[in-house]
């Protein structure tokens, strides 16, 4: 038995994969993030203060025990979900577990003062980078009044009104409120793993069925985000659409015209005829982020301040001829193979393997998405492609640019 889904005695779902002769496992473990923060930064600042101590162990202690047990242990905040995750050698799983359950269970959030002041410092050090700078105005702009959008810049402004209790009652709310999601991946025995789950995370409240209640409101119009940095010796120009998410009959198609477009490095249409031809970019890429509520589909190049409207006529160019000429046999193909092999290339571990089941398990897409999604994106048509553009690429879009 190679593969297998569960759920714990509170309904956890779990996903076990056994992977024979690896000598270390990763599990990961995600909450999902349901409702929105009292103010930009709580949730982030409460990831922060995980590592921090707990009941029983000081962040000092928690660090050696790590390190003398070489578990590789993070928590990270997505948009959508709270993630915890470890690697550690086969025969220290139960011992990375258990650090695993007290910092999850047990966090005293006592640093707070000194992760504040630090984490304000790091977001000034941050937000001097005018990539930085001009993605923070973009997403601020695109999400306005969601939580998507609380940037640094936001978080920067709200900081001082943070206290310690509205860390302590998001940390309540996502636990108690929250679907929860498990994946192991890694050579031990089913029979060993759950039992130990079982004993560590049973008694944790879980939501199979919460639904996030964060609505996000659709572009009704072209918005512009303009930062002027009178020392800049580039523009960062960056200009996005709200789009559909992993669950629409487009993703796919998406998926390939993000790598046609600018996603796939030196072969892309953007790096091919603005950096290579015409001159006009340091960098220059498309992205597609696909989110719980809605997808974002952006567009960026840095350059010299004097080639904005250029770059601007470029991306208007690219764009309308992917929308009006059907993308050729040979580049879809090549689209196809090129983002095929990227998802092999990032499920070649345990834990990368942990952490895209656990990604895809959390957003409600099931554990075998990504084989299902490989199936989807060979059978798009050059057709698909063009609509596909057609359809999201219109005048209901943010453009952020940060210039001197």
């Amino acid at each position: 038995m190679n593969k297998k889904i569960t759920n714990l005695d509170n309904n956890i779902e779990v996903f076990y994969k056994r992977n024979e002769n690896t000598p270390r496992v990763a599990l990961c473990m995600n909450f999902s993030i349901n409702s929105p923060e009292k103010g930009a930064g709580i949730y982030v600042l409460m990831t922060r203060l995980f590592l921090q101590g707990t009941k029983k162990r000081t962040a000092e202690q928690l660090a050696e025990e790590l390190d003398s047990y070489a578990i590789e242990f993070s928590n990270e905040l997505k948009q959508d979900y709270l993630r915890f995750r470890f690697v550690c050698l086969n025969e220290d799983f139960e011992k990375a577990l258990e650090i695993m359950s007290d910092v999850i269970k047990n966090s005293t959030f006592d640093e707070f003062d000194k992760e504040i002041a630090k984490m304000a410092g790091e977001i000034t050090a941050e937000l001097d980078s005018p990539r930085a700078k001009v993605s923070d105005a973009y997403y601020k702009t695109m999400f306005e009044a969601h939580p998507y959008g609380n940037s640094s810049s936001k978080i920067l402004e709200n900081i001082k009104n943070i206290t310690k209790q509205d860390v302590v009652e998001a940390y309540n709310s996502i636990i108690k409120n929250s679907r929860k999601v498990i994946t192991f991946v890694g050579d031990l025995d089913i029979e060993h793993v759950l039992p130990v789950l079982n004993n560590s995370f049973s008694d944790l409240p879980n939501d199979k069925d919460i639904k996030t209640q964060i609505p996000v409101k659709a572009l009704g119009s072209n918005k512009v985000a303009e930062i002027i940095k009178p020392d800049a010796n580039q523009a960062h120009l960056l200009k996005g659409w709200i789009v559909p998410s992993y669950m629409d009959k487009d993703y796919p198609a998406l998926v390939l015209l993000n790598i046609i477009l600018g996603a796939s490095g030196l072969s892309s249409r953007l790096f091919l005829e603005l950096r290579d031809k015409k001159g006009l970019a340091y960098v220059v890429r498309s992205s597609y982020e696909p989110l719980v509520l809605c997808g974002n589909f952006s567009i960026y190049i840095a350059t010299e301040p004097k080639n904005i409207e250029i770059s601007l006529a470029g991306f208007k160019k690219e764009i309308d001829k992917i929308k009006t000429i059907p993308v050729g046999e040979e580049e879809l193909e090549n689209a196809k193979n090129n983002i095929i092999g990227k998802w092999a290339f990032t499920t070649e571990t345990n834990n990368q393997q942990a952490c895209i089941y656990a990604h895809h398990g959390i957003m409600g897409l099931g554990f075998d998405f990504l084989d299902k999604i490989k199936l989807s994106v060979k059978e798009v048509t050059a057709q698909q492609i063009l609509d596909c553009a057609n359809k999201y690429f219109n005048e209901n879009y943010v453009y952020a640019v940060l210039k001197p």
